[in-house]
């Protein structure tokens, strides 16, 4: 277990969007042979079809003396399963209709695009092992295969394979499989996993025994997919359980193998419904902690390993406004804080003394740098920092007091302390990638300075980092801000305002999104686009005020930084209105609602995921998941002072009569985190007050939630519409 007090809030929800991160940074496309864009003609949608048209069906809405009509609250019967259900669905089946008549001319292309896309994936593949209580444990992909095997080798990788789970063959017959939760038992015999076959985060789990290969008949439903925590005795396990209409994590409950799962004892329930709760083990497997965590406060429950059937003792009960993170090292407990820390700072305790007036500063608090996170061996601790923006791995010698930082070398790039669940090791497991680097698996010797590269992703049919640019600019915001930019283009590009570009941002959680490599972006790149990240407000890469000044009364901050930063790049001549692209999904794509609301004529095209943009009555509505969690990111418009200003900038009720970009809007059926709904009302009220003929497109996945398609290869499809959408926009069709 890595302390990660300062990402504690995101690092225990799933909140809205956080799954959705990895693809939408990393996002995908094609490649092509020559390093310049082909302006062609521009590219000749279909005309005259008329596009779908939903029901008004007059809602009202009175709050604090306010009263504001909904002509499509009705859209949320699918989810309510009222009696518009039927009509719903096939509202959104008639908008899939619709986009694929107004982007039928783009089918082959998009195909095209998807053969590429996949050609660059490496299909026949195997992560790197990672030992563990005496076996090296690795996945591998087949080559034509959507999913992978779970496996793992006994004391050397010269000794034979067992398959423990073969998630290929379990997935078939399915639209939508996740497996996920693989724990373990201390003894090496058991093996818990959980299933999800609808994409809604609820979760069964099974538990096999590997000397059989037979599934024991502990079978629990309605649970989060971190699955199961073991205690020492081989036969206990841990759990979390979700309420299966609000979906959040309510009850810590116990299971003994061969007993019923109605008979399982609760030993935590949480009753602030602003908190997300979790179980694990400490990385010396002596403890079991309960944690339960808000956006502000954090309280930690821990009980001996050995000893499972013992009530949880409170670590330190939760103080306001207080966040804090624990891991065991020795005959002490670590302890990260923001107690009279902004930016967080390390603290330590006797095991018998955990209150926090035993609590002894070990690193102090620094204005300029934010710890992150600190992971513990027996003589080392990795210490995870922030600064300037930058990640930074710090390594203490514990043994003597020695302290050293890795040396990365480039001016934007994403370092991460990667999968060490061994404490007695001198072997440091990490990742590194950068706009230019490709994701690279390195093992480092803490005690001879020495690093190895295990692995670096392969990009299919070639690759040459010196052919592109990679660049860290400044931009500056309204208030003087200056919000960090990073960029990545092909080498030779020509800086004159023509060329296309895109630019992504998400702006919430203290999420930091740092800049990371994607083979299939290359083809953006060759056909003359440039790729840009805003690093905005609401995000955590300046440090912990960064995260503060984007979120609640503050929120504006995020859209006018992501504003700021296209007016930067225009000045520059990296690109024009003509030619501007934004992209954000989940929470960013709240970001793409609001700045089409502030500023339409900026952008010629925008893309928003499952975007959250009906702030208001989400926020209103508690059975909806996520709700009740995050007062503290967005408000409680239950309080006048927070829905007047969320008011201000809420999408869904800022659409005003006015020329809207091009935009392609997207969401799942069964999404957890941000309902269909939410983009489906906002599609239909734009299409009545949009005043202008560009594009309006909404896809709604049927079979899919929150992060789209579960396969490996079938997710490239939807990133081959969105590609192929902007790509005819610019008169781009090969």
């Amino acid at each position: 277990m890595q302390i990660n007090a300062p990402k504690l809030s995101i690092q225990i929800k799933t909140m809205r969007c956080l799954l959705f991160l990895t693809s939408a940074v990393l996002f995908t496309t094609m490649s092509c042979n020559n390093g310049t864009t082909t302006k062609k003609e521009a590219y000749q949608w279909p005309q005259g079809v008329k596009a779908p048209l939903a029901e008004t069906k007059p809602y009202q809405r009175i709050l604090h003396g306010d009263t504001a009509i909904d002509n499509y609250f009705w859209l949320n019967g699918y989810f309510k399963k009222t009696a518009d259900s039927t009509a719903v669905v096939d509202y959104l089946k008639a908008e899939n209709a619709y986009l694929d008549t107004m982007m039928s001319g783009t089918k082959a292309f998009q195909q095209s695009l998807f053969e590429e896309m996949k050609g660059r994936i490496k299909e026949k593949d195997e992560s790197v092992p990672v030992f563990k209580n005496g076996y090296f444990y690795y996945t591998r992909n087949e080559e034509g295969k959507q999913y992978y095997k779970y496996c793992r080798k006994k004391g050397t990788l010269d000794a034979a394979e067992e398959i423990l789970l073969d998630v290929d063959a379990m997935a078939v017959g399915h639209d939508y499989f996740s497996a996920s939760g693989f724990s373990i038992s201390p003894d090496n015999k058991l093996l818990s996993y959980c299933i999800d076959t609808v994409s809604r985060r609820q979760y069964t789990l099974y538990v096999k025994n590997l000397e059989t290969g037979v599934l024991l008949p502990d079978l629990i439903t309605g649970i989060s997919g971190g699955g199961a925590t073991w205690a020492n005795d081989n036969k206990t396990f841990f759990y979390t359980a979700n309420n299966p209409v609000t979906l959040l994590s309510e009850k810590i409950k116990r299971h003994v193998l061969g007993s019923s799962a109605t008979a399982d004892a609760t030993v935590y329930e949480e009753k602030d419904h602003s908190n997300y709760i979790g179980v694990g083990k400490t990385k010396s497997n002596k403890y079991i902690y309960i944690v339960s965590s808000a956006t502000l406060s954090a309280e930690w429950r821990l009980i001996d390993a050995d000893k499972p059937a013992e009530a949880f003792k409170v670590f330190q009960p939760r103080i306001k406004d207080v966040l804090y993170g624990v891991d065991h090292w020795g005959d002490q407990f670590l302890v990260v804080t923001n107690q009279n820390a902004q930016n967080f700072k390390l603290m330590s305790t006797p095991e018998d003394k955990t209150a926090a007036e035993n609590w002894k500063e070990v690193i102090p608090h620094r204005a300029d740098v934010l710890l992150e996170d600190v992971s513990v061996f027996k003589d080392y601790w990795v210490i995870t920092e922030r600064k300037n923006g930058l990640l930074q791995i710090r390594i203490q010698n514990k043994t003597n007091n020695e302290e050293h930082y890795l040396d990365f070398g480039e001016p934007a790039y994403n370092a991460y302390v990667g999968n060490n669940p061994e404490f007695n090791t001198t072997t440091l497991r990490y990742g590194y990638t950068s706009l230019t680097t490709p994701n690279s698996t390195y093992d480092y010797d803490l005690k001879a300075k020495e690093k190895k590269l295990l692995k670096q992703q392969e990009v299919v049919g070639g690759y040459t980092a010196a052919d592109y640019v990679t660049e860290r600019l400044y931009a500056s915001a309204k208030d003087g801000a200056k919000v960090p930019v990073s960029l990545v283009y092909k080498k030779g590009f020509n800086k004159d305002g023509n060329a296309p570009l895109l630019l992504y941002a998400y702006g919430s959680y203290g999420a930091s999104m740092d800049a990371s490599f994607s083979s299939s972006r290359l083809s953006l790149l060759n056909r003359g686009f440039v790729f840009a990240i805003a690093h905005i407000r609401g995000g955590q890469e300046m440090g912990r005020q960064w995260y503060e000044d984007g979120k609640m009364q503050k929120k504006k901050n995020t859209f006018t930084d992501f504003i700021d930063c296209a007016d930067y790049l225009i000045a520059q001549k990296f690109t024009s209105k003509e030619h501007l692209y934004a992209q954000g999904g989940s929470a960013g794509g709240l970001l793409m609602g609001a700045i089409v609301n502030m500023r339409p004529e900026l952008w010629n095209g925008v893309i928003a995921q499952v975007p959250f943009v009906d702030v208001i009555n989400t926020m209103l509505d508690e059975s909806i998941p996520l709700t009740t969690n995050e007062f503290d990111e967005w408000g409680n418009p239950k309080i006048k002072e927070h829905y007047e200003y969320m008011k201000t900038y809420s999408p869904y009720d800022n659409v005003a009569k006015k020329g809207y970009p091009n935009m392609l809007v997207t969401t799942g059926l069964h999404d957890s985190q941000v309902q269909y709904f939410e983009p489906a009302k906002w599609v239909a009220k734009l299409r009545v007050y949009k005043t202008n003929n560009n594009l309006l497109l909404l896809h709604t996945n049927m079979e899919a939630g929150h992060g789209g398609a579960s396969g490996r290869f079938d997710y490239l499809k939807d990133v081959a519409r969105e590609y192929a959408f902007m790509l005819a926009l610019e008169g781009i069709t090969q």
